[in-house]
C-alpha cells in the first residue's frame, strides 16, 4: 500500500513539473494557428485586391505569377508550326514548281536562309525590333539575348497576362525566317547562293526589323499608360496588323518584284517552257503551308483563348474560300480547273487572311477570301504578262497583292458592324473597346501599306544595287543553263 502511494505521489510529481511543457507546447499550437489564420487572411485580402482590377505596372516578381502554362504551351506549338511552314512547307511548295535542274538549289536557298536568319535574330534581330528606341527601330538593351533567361516574361495583349520571354523570342524568330524565304521565289533559278545570303543578311537588318518593330512593337498593356510614347511608329497611328499582312507578305513581295527586276529574266523567259516539274511536292508543301499557318495566325495572339480560336477558324474557312474561287474563275477562264490553280489560291487566302486573322468574323473572312482571289488572279494571269517582268514563282502576285488586299481589307471586316473585333484602348487602364471608324482605319491602313512597300521598295533595291555591283547576283548563261544544282552545290536533287 505504501509502494503504491509512493508510485502515485511520484507520478503526481512528475506531472506535475511537465505542466509547463504542456503550456508552452499549447501555447506555441495556438500561436501557429493565429499565424496561419493570418496568412489566409492576407491570401484572402491579396486576392480580393486582384479582384478589385488588374495590377498596374506590375513588379517583376507579380509578372512572374501571371504567366499561364497553357498559353506558354500553345506558343511553343505555334512556333513549331511556324518553323514547318518554311521547312518542309515553302521549300517542297517552291521546289515543286520550279524546273528539275533548280530543285535542289531551292530546297538549300530556303533551308540556308532559315538557318542564318535565327542566328541573326538572336543576335541583334531581337532587340532592334522588340526594345525600346525610335519609333523606327529598337535599340541594343537585349543584344545577343542579353538581360532575356528563363524568368524573364514577355506582355501579350492583356492585362496582367505574360508569357515567357523565350516563348516569345522563339515565335517571333520563326517570323523573321521564313520571310525572307519568300522572297527567293520571285528570282529563283537565277540567283547565285553566296550574295543571296548577304542579301538576306542585310535585308533583315535594314528592311525587316524595322518594319516589325514599326508595326509589332508597344510597351505592352500594363505600361502604355505610363509611357505613352514607347511603341512603333505605325502602331502608334492604330495600323492593324493581326499576324503580318505588312511585317511578312507586303514587305517580302516587294522586295521580290524588285529583285526579279533588277536580276533580270530567266534565259528563255516568254519562248521556251517552264512547267512545273513536281505538282506533287507542290501539292504536299501547300497542304503543310496551310496547316503551320495556325500557328502564324492562331498564335499571334500569343494566349490561348477564344480570339485566338477565332483566327484559327478564319484562316481555315478564308483559305477554303479562296481556293473554291480560283478555281471558280479558272472554269470560266479556261474551262477546266488546275491543282496548281487551287493552291495559288489557297496561298493567297492564306496571305489575305493573316492581317485580318483576330479582327474578323468567319463569314466576311470568307468573302476576304474569294476577293483577295480574285484581285490576286488577276495580277498573276494579266498583269505580270502585260508587264513582262518574270516573277517565277508570283511571289508579288500572290504575296503582296493578297497581303495589300488583306491589309486595306482589315478595316472593314475588323468594324463591330460586321461582327469584328474592332481594338483596345490601351492608352486607358485596363483596356476598353475604343469607338470605331471604319473611314479613318481605311486611310489608316493605306498609310501602313503605302510605307511598308517604299521601306522595302526602296531599301532592296539599294541592297541589290550594291550586291550586283561588287560580287555579282547572277550566275553567268552557261551556269544557269546547266542548272543552280550542279554548277552552285555539285549535286542534283534527283540521280535516275
Amino acid at each position: 500500500m505504501s509502494k503504491t502511494l509512493k508510485f502515485l505521489g511520484a507520478a503526481g510529481a512528475t506531472m506535475f513539473a511537465a505542466l509547463p511543457a504542456f503550456a508552452q507546447e499549447a501555447a506555441e499550437k495556438a500561436a501557429d494557428g493565429v499565424a496561419t489564420a493570418g496568412a489566409a487572411v492576407a491570401q484572402v485580402a491579396a486576392t480580393a485586391a486582384v479582384a478589385d482590377g488588374p495590377i498596374k505596372a506590375p513588379t517583376v516578381e507579380q509578372m512572374a505569377g501571371m504567366v499561364d502554362k497553357g498559353d506558354t504551351t500553345w506558343m511553343l506549338i505555334s512556333s513549331a508550326l511556324v518553323l514547318l511552314m518554311s521547312v518542309p512547307a515553302l521549300a517542297l511548295f517552291y521546289g515543286g514548281l520550279v524546273r528539275t535542274k533548280n530543285m535542289l538549289s531551292l530546297l538549300m536557298q530556303v533551308f540556308m536562309i532559315v538557318s542564318v536568319a535565327a542566328l541573326v535574330w538572336v543576335s541583334w534581330g531581337y532587340t532592334l525590333a522588340f526594345t525600346s528606341g525610335t519609333p523606327f527601330i529598337g535599340g541594343f538593351s537585349k543584344l545577343f539575348l542579353q538581360g532575356v533567361d528563363a524568368t524573364t516574361v514577355a506582355a501579350t495583349f492583356s492585362n496582367n497576362v505574360y508569357i515567357p520571354e523565350y516563348a516569345f523570342v522563339v515565335f517571333q524568330m520563326t517570323f523573321a525566317c521564313i520571310t525572307p524565304a519568300l522572297i527567293v521565289g520571285a528570282f529563283a533559278e537565277r540567283i547565285k547562293f553566296t550574295p543571296l545570303i548577304l542579301f538576306v543578311v542585310a535585308w533583315l537588318t535594314i528592311v525587316y526589323f524595322p518594319i516589325a518593330h514599326m508595326v509589332w512593337y508597344w510597351a505592352g498593356p500594363d505600361f502604355l499608360v505610363d509611357a505613352p510614347t514607347d511603341m512603333g511608329y505605325l502602331w502608334g497611328i492604330g495600323a492593324l496588323d493581326f499576324a503580318g499582312g505588312t511585317v511578312v507578305h507586303i514587305n517580302a513581295g516587294i522586295a521580290g518584284l524588285v529583285g526579279c527586276i533588277m536580276i533580270g529574266k530567266r534565259i528563255g523567259y516568254g519562248r521556251e517552257a517552264t512547267p512545273p516539274h513536281s505538282m506533287t511536292m507542290t501539292m504536299i508543301g501547300a497542304s503543310l503551308l496551310w496547316v503551320g499557318w495556325f500557328g502564324f495566325n492562331a498564335g499571334s495572339n500569343l494566349e490561348a483563348n477564344g480570339l485566338a480560336a477565332l483566327a484559327f477558324i478564319n484562316t481555315f474557312v478564308a483559305t477554303a474560300a479562296a481556293a473554291v474561287a480560283w478555281c471558280l474563275i479558272e472554269q470560266f477562264h479556261h474551262g477546266k480547273p488546275s491543282l496548281l490553280g487551287a493552291v495559288t489560291g489557297a496561298v493567297a487566302g492564306l496571305v489575305a487572311i493573316t492581317p485580318a486573322s483576330g479582327f474578323a468574323a468567319p463569314m466576311t473572312s470568307i468573302l476576304l477570301g474569294f476577293i483577295a482571289s480574285g484581285v490576286c488572279y488577276v495580277f498573276v494571269a494579266y498583269v505580270k504578262n502585260k508587264l513582262k517582268y518574270d516573277d517565277t514563282l508570283d511571289v508579288f502576285g500572290v504575296h503582296c497583292v493578297g497581303g495589300i488586299v488583306g491589309a486595306i481589307g482589315t478595316a472593314i471586316v475588323a468594324d463591330p458592324s460586321l461582327g469584328g473585333q474592332g481594338w483596345l484602348d490601351y492608352t486607358v487602364f485596363p483596356a476598353v473597346a475604343g469607338e470605331y471608324d471604319m473611314a479613318g482605319q481605311l486611310v489608316t491602313q493605306i498609310k501602313a501599306v503605302v510605307l511598308t512597300l517604299l521601306w522595302s521598295g526602296i531599301g532592296s533595291a539599294v541592297l541589290f544595287f550594291i550586291l550586283d555591283k561588287t560580287i555579282g547576283l547572277r550566275p553567268d548563261a552557261d551556269a544557269e543553263r546547266e542548272g543552280l544544282d550542279i554548277t552552285e552545290h555539285g549535286e542534283r536533287a534527283y540521280n535516275y
